[in-house]
């Protein structure tokens, strides 16, 4: 029994000891707890005051640069839309420049094609031009030679009638009647009829077998005179004819030749003859229709 509670007390005595050591061992750690904790706390309030005063200075430059970025930001804006504005006054002149390029280009195209279309006119028309004037000399040249083939045809046959006339005038010569006795004379001889007339100016015609004459001028000291005959229902008009000299003509279509001859001229008169054929068939130097 007595060893039982000795036991008892030693096994107490065990526990209090481990037990004290358990409670000497809490008490050096919440020593050594308490330190650290101590030294975390001074060393957060370092940090605390450091970082106060960094934020107050990081405060302070974030103001600045708050006042700088608002000025920064209110030119950047200025200047946004004053770019914006430069944008859009460049995109509109871009715009009229574009139109205006366009219309111009336009515009040089319609001139380009309407130059185009009016050289080719003008081509077409030249050639047109040179080809009709090529004909149309071709043509003269033609009408030249003809001109010419006429000409000489023309000439060979005035020197044929010159001849002619000369050769009737001085077969007429000889037998024209310088006044009123000699026109009797020629009359005797039966190979003409004779007309007289005395014929003073006026502006009526006088008959005279079966043509009119009218007396315009008369020259007494040149010894001439102008008239007009109505033949054929045509006017043949005579200037500076001098006298004695006679004045051949046709007369109807059997084509008869007439003779007319002023052998006197006095002041605003003449006086002389128409010498016409007796047998007018034989005389007729056309050709002659009768029934």
């Amino acid at each position: 029994m007595v060893i039982s509670n000795n036991k008892a007390i030693g096994i107490a005595a065990a526990i209090v000891a481990f037990l004290g050591l358990q409670a000497y061992g809490f008490v050096s750690v919440r020593h050594t707890l308490e330190d650290r904790i101590s030294v975390l706390e001074q060393e957060v309030q370092s940090v605390r005051d450091g970082s106060s005063a960094s934020v107050t200075r990081v405060t302070s430059d974030l103001g600045v640069l708050s006042e700088k970025l608002g000025v920064t930001e209110k030119d950047l804006d200025k200047a946004r839309r004053i770019a914006e504005a430069l944008r859009k006054e460049h995109a509109k002149t871009a715009k009229g420049l574009s139109q205006e390029i366009a219309s111009n280009s336009k515009a040089v195209v319609d001139l380009r094609e309407e130059a185009t279309t009016k050289l080719a006119e003008v081509q077409n028309e030249a050639t047109n031009k040179i080809g009709a004037v090529s004909g149309d000399v071709q043509n003269v040249r033609g009408d030249v030679q003809t001109v010419r083939v006429d000409l000489d045809t023309t000439k060979t046959d005035l020197a044929s009638s010159r001849k002619e006339m000369l050769d009737m005038r001085d077969s007429l010569g000889r037998e024209i009647a310088r006044n009123s006795s000699e026109v009797s004379e020629l009359r005797r001889r039966g190979e003409r009829d004779y007309v007289e007339f005395d014929i003073r100016k006026s502006r009526d015609a006088a008959r005279v077998a079966d043509i009119q004459i009218q007396l315009k001028k008369a020259d007494t000291k040149a010894k001439k005179y102008d008239l007009v005959m109505l033949v054929n229902d045509a006017a043949l008009e005579k200037k500076n004819q001098p006298v004695n000299e006679p004045i051949p003509f046709l007369v109807g279509k059997d084509r008869l030749r007439y003779e007319l001859v002023v052998y006197s001229v006095d002041k605003d008169r003449i006086r002389g003859y128409v010498s016409t054929p007796k047998d007018r068939q034989l005389s007729a130097e056309g050709p002659s229709f009768r029934r």
